[in-house]
């Protein structure tokens, strides 16, 4: 028996990854259409596994340097209504990386029409401090390796 299924994340290229999901009824609005700000916590799932294909466990990052990650900018173009029972996928790139921070390009898919295309800008922080941080540098070497060029 094959267990395999093509609905699984993976990293399409060396920097792109791709996650799935298929919209529930929970993610949909009276009339079956995904609520707008969803988008976004589709967005921030892919995020967080895209760092976890790259060995980066944010929790583990909180608890052992005291850093986080979080959203200063948001750019989204909402293209198309995603429905109940569809089947997506988030692609996601790092467009930059600063010194504090990055910016990641978002597009959420339904097979190859664009429903929602984003840039999000998240800045490194110190979660004791609350301040803006440089990204540590283990870190930045790490993600300099999957910045889209």
């Amino acid at each position: 028996m094959n267990l395999t299924h093509p609905f699984v994340a993976r990293r399409t290229t060396a920097s792109e990854f791709t996650f799935p999901l298929r919209i529930y009824y929970e993610d949909t609005d009276a009339a079956g259409i995904v609520y707008y700000a969803n988008y976004l916590r589709f967005c921030e799932r892919a995020r967080t596994e895209f760092l976890r294909t790259l060995g980066l466990e944010q929790g583990r990052m909180l608890k052992e340097q005291g850093i986080g990650f979080v959203v200063s900018t948001v750019q989204a173009d909402y293209r198309r209504p995603a429905q109940l029972d569809d089947e997506l996928q988030v692609l996601t790139t790092v467009e930059k990386l600063g010194r504090a921070s990055l910016v990641f390009a978002q597009r959420i898919v339904r097979s190859q029409e664009l429903l929602f295309d984003s840039h999000i800008s998240i800045a490194c922080v110190d979660t004791v401090r609350q301040r803006p941080t440089a990204i540590p540098t283990d870190l930045r070497l790490l993600l300099q390796t999957v910045v889209q060029t």
